[in-house]
This record gives C-alpha cells, sequence and structure tokens, in this order.
C-alpha cells in the first residue's frame, strides 16, 4: 500500500492538486500498488516546516500504515534539501521506500538510494555553508566593534530586598526590577531579607551588605 502526497502553494491563481493526484493515480495503479490515503495541502507553501496533511503523513508513518510514499515532485513535498533528506532519513528508519514521479527517483532502487547519497552530501554542504555565513558574519559584527549576545541586564538586588523588606510580593517586585518571578525567588532564596525583629550576626542593613559586595570585590580584586 501506498500513500500518494499532493500540494499546492496558491488556490486562486489557477494551480489545482488535480493533475499531480490523477499522474499519480495511475502511477500507483500501473504498478500495482493499492493506495492507502491522499494527503493534500491546498494553498499551503512549501516553506513551511509544518503543514496539516504533511505532518499526518509522518504520523501515519511512524504507525506503518504504508510501505511507499509516492509525491508528484521533490518541491511539492519539500522546498530546500535539508528538510527533505530529514524526511527520507525518517522513512528509511521506518522502512519505508520514497518515490518521486517527475523525477523518477525511487529508493528501493539502486539509482535511488545513489540519488539519496548525493541529497545527504548535498544538505551537509549546505550546513557547512550556513556555518561558515555565520561565523563570518559574527568575525564582521565583531571587528566593526559591535557587541554581541543578549544586552546586559544589571539587576538592583539593593532595591529587591527593599521591595521584600516593605512587604511586596514576588509579581510586584518582578514587574518593577523587569525581570522573571523565578530570577526573584532564587536571589531571595540565596539572599534572605532580614525581618524587622531580627537580630544579631543576621540582622543588617542593606549598606552593610553593599559594603561586604564591595569588600569582596576589591579582595578578589588585589589578590596575586
Amino acid at each position: 500500500m501506498d500513500p500518494i502526497y499532493t500540494r499546492v502553494s496558491t488556490i486562486n491563481h489557477g494551480q489545482d492538486v488535480g493533475l499531480q493526484s490523477r499522474d499519480l493515480r495511475q502511477f500507483a495503479e500501473a504498478r500495482g500498488w493499492q493506495i492507502a490515503g491522499e494527503y493534500i495541502d491546498a494553498g499551503v507553501s512549501g516553506t513551511k516546516g509544518s503543514r496539516p496533511e504533511l505532518n499526518r503523513l509522518m504520523a501515519d508513518a511512524h504507525k506503518r500504515r504504508f510501505d511507499v510514499v509516492c509525491v508528484w515532485r521533490f518541491d511539492r513535498f519539500a522546498r530546500s534539501v535539508s528538510p527533505l533528506l530529514r524526511a527520507l532519513e525518517t522513512f528509511k528508519a521506518l522502512g519505508i521506500d520514497f518515490v518521486s514521479f517527475s523525477e523518477q527517483m525511487d529508493t528501493s532502487t539502486s539509482a535511488g538510494k545513489m540519488v539519496f547519497t548525493v541529497l545527504g552530501a548535498v544538505a551537509e554542504l549546505e550546513r557547512s555553508l550556513i556555518v561558515e555565513r555565520v561565523r563570518a558574519g559574527l568575525r564582521n559584527a565583531r571587528a566593526k566593534g559591535k557587541k554581541l549576545g543578549r544586552p546586559e541586564f544589571r539587576l538592583d538586588r539593593a532595591r529587591m530586598a527593599r521591595l521584600r523588606a516593605e512587604g511586596r510580593s514576588i509579581r510586584e517586585i518582578a514587574m518593577q526590577l523587569g525581570c522573571s518571578h523565578a530570577l526573584v525567588r532564587k536571589i531571595l532564596a540565596n539572599w534572605p531579607v532580614p525581618t524587622e525583629n531580627a537580630s544579631g550576626a543576621n540582622a543588617f542593613e542593606i549598606s552593610d551588605i553593599e559594603r561586604m559586595n564591595i569588600g569582596c570585590a576589591f579582595s578578589r580584586a588585589f589578590r596575586t
């Protein structure tokens, strides 16, 4: 049994999946295959990695509901090499063959296996070129003096402690400081705010904490 997959990007400009479906039905009949189902994405761009009928096809593939997947042309199934190769690797692992009607490619044949190998090499080249372009862009940005990475975020812990001492909730503190609730909880858990009734070594003011932090910073800086 085999399913057929067809797709057109638009449905208002004369594009029709009828041609694709008709050719694939005749092709399957000539080979004596029983059509397990038709998966038709009408008006869906091939650049989208998630398509309703393609998703259903892949789900049914994992359920081993068919033995061969037949498409009208490569670009009806995937627009670039990488997603096509990923799908072919999935089909291979599941023991499912892949046939493209227009390119006359069948992964169950020696020629089809060779094409699969070539596609793998092309996909690897594509990945390498992308990595090289990204690295070149980063080098160029650094050379121009641009600061890379996330923007620096300085958290005012003293203000956080004051807000907590005033009885503010975690949510209110997070909103005022512009950070997440989880970060506020983590900092307060590791740096508890003394209560008004605290006494002894555990009772200190924000200024005391600031002085201790400054002292630690200086001791690390001048230690050689």
